[in-house]
């Protein structure tokens, strides 16, 4: 069914709701969404995670075989997909065909989002921090609904949620064109960094995409961006820029001192400058996160007390620079950099917090494709690690490519202490290496290692 035949209204308050790709991080905030408005919501997913666990223990229905008809008690009024499932998936096939109202998370959360004041945050890195930090300060000012791309460590969910909100943040992703359902008042653009190029082709068309993202904003709203962006992004709206701290921007940060546990610093507005806030140390690149949350915060109009008082209280993402081990002999920090300008964040942000301290990096490739488009970048990003270990290629939605695999990767990587490993030896080859700062990186299933690893180095 056309997208254009659905009327708003109906799409948030369908009564039996199906989702195929069920276990997805975007997918699992809008069923809860559902969920938490009545509607009896049922899902697929092809492989069982603690996440669709957590989801059916909150009354969400979900198999994890194809099935045709997915749904034994008939039929449902509306099936939203993540563009991640196959077009040969049997379910995907059937609702495409069954004249049952089938669209996209995208257009779903568009449809959600759009009518509200909205508040969106994009670019090929950082948008999950940012959304999550935003929706934290947020909380704390009014009644909102928030879609976040990963669990929030104060919430513990990815989904925080008030029936009378009247505001909405959201995570605008760019796979697939995504977040060109959105009609944000407020947003921010991270960065621009080539990426998805299995989608876009080459990074001039992603830049494109951006644009039009950029033209969406309400031009009575603000676009908060990096002043290198600022220059290229073409927006209708007011632009503010940000930055870690160059003192060029509209809001940086000066004195930064970092601390045992804490980093301490001033954040500079274009009115005021808010002294001594403390943040849980959790990477410097999510310090200069925290400066576009605030950012955006400060253009709504919420007091720089609130804001102060939120960062202090923000305890992070899970995945995203989360310490997982901080003892005096051993720290283990697992994050989901899997493109080479995160993973180059993330090291920086470890060397500079503990520069006298060897590290070795875990990192699980994710996609074919983006490893063969980034292969010489990834290998100079996993070269700032004193070892490196690599997994193999976490596939994803793509079949394997001739020639691409981590062996082609580690290859290109100049260091000596370098190893490729198996899941199953991973745990042994760490132990004989005994590092003294640990961190797993990517976006597969390497997540499902973090608690063995974590269990192998618990004295």
């Amino acid at each position: 069914m056309n997208i254009k035949n659905l009327n708003k209204i109906m799409v948030q308050t369908m009564q039996k709701v199906y989702f195929l790709g069920i276990g997805g991080i975007g997918m699992s905030a809008l069923a809860r969404y559902y969920r938490k408005r009545g509607a009896e919501v049922y899902g697929y997913d092809r492989t069982q995670s603690p996440l669709t666990e957590e989801l059916e223990s909150e009354g969400i229905h979900i198999h994890y075989e194809e099935r045709v008809p997915p749904l034994e008690s008939g039929k449902v009024d509306l099936c939203i997909y993540t563009p991640a499932i196959p077009k040969t998936n049997r379910e995907f096939l059937y609702f495409e065909q069954s004249g049952i109202p089938f669209i996209k998370r995208s257009q779903a959360l568009g449809m959600i989002a759009n009518d509200k004041i909205c508040f969106a945050v994009a670019g090929t890195h950082g948008k999950t921090s940012i959304t999550s930090i935003l929706a934290h300060i947020f909380h704390e000012n009014r009644p909102i609904t928030a879609f976040i791309g990963g669990i929030s460590n104060n919430y513990n969910t990815n989904f925080i949620d008030n029936e009378k909100a009247y505001t909405v943040i959201v995570e605008a992703d760019e796979f697939d064109r995504s977040f060109l359902s959105l009609e944000p008042d407020f947003a921010v653009i991270t960065a621009i960094d080539a990426d998805h190029l299995d989608i876009y082709g080459n990074k001039q068309q992603l830049q494109k995409s951006f644009n039009e993202f950029a033209s969406r904003i309400n031009p009575a709203g603000f676009l908060v961006t990096k002043p290198q962006l600022a220059r290229t992004i073409a927006a209708r709206c007011k632009v503010k820029t940000y930055s870690l701290n160059n003192p060029q921007t509209d809001y940086h940060i000066k004195k930064l001192r970092i601390g045992d546990k804490k980093l301490c610093f001033d954040l500079v507005t274009p009115h005021i400058i808010i002294k001594d806030i403390l943040f849980e140390k959790i990477g410097l690149h999510n310090l200069e996160n925290a400066v576009a949350a605030a950012a955006i915060c400060d253009l709504e109009g919420i007091g720089h007390t609130t804001i102060k008082r939120q960062l202090e209280s923000y305890k992070g993402v899970k995945r995203r620079f989360e310490y997982i081990i901080q003892r005096e002999d051993f720290i283990y920090i697992d994050d989901y950099a899997h493109h080479p300008q995160e993973i180059t964040a993330c090291v920086k942000s470890i060397r500079t917090m503990y520069p006298n301290k060897k590290l070795c990096g875990v990192f699980q490739p994710h996609l074919f494709s983006r490893t063969r488009d980034f292969a010489d970048d990834f290998a100079r990003s996993l070269e700032l690690l004193d070892t490196v270990v690599l997994l193999d290629i976490y596939p994803a939605r793509e079949l394997p490519i001739e020639g691409v695999d981590s062996q082609m990767l580690l290859d290109k990587i100049k260091k000596t202490e370098k190893i490729l490993v198996n899941k199953e030896n991973l745990i042994a080859n760490l132990k004989n290496i005994n590092p003294e700062i640990l961190v797993t990186m990517g976006a597969g299933d390497i997540d499902r290692l973090v608690d063995k690893i974590k269990n192998a180095f618990t004295l």
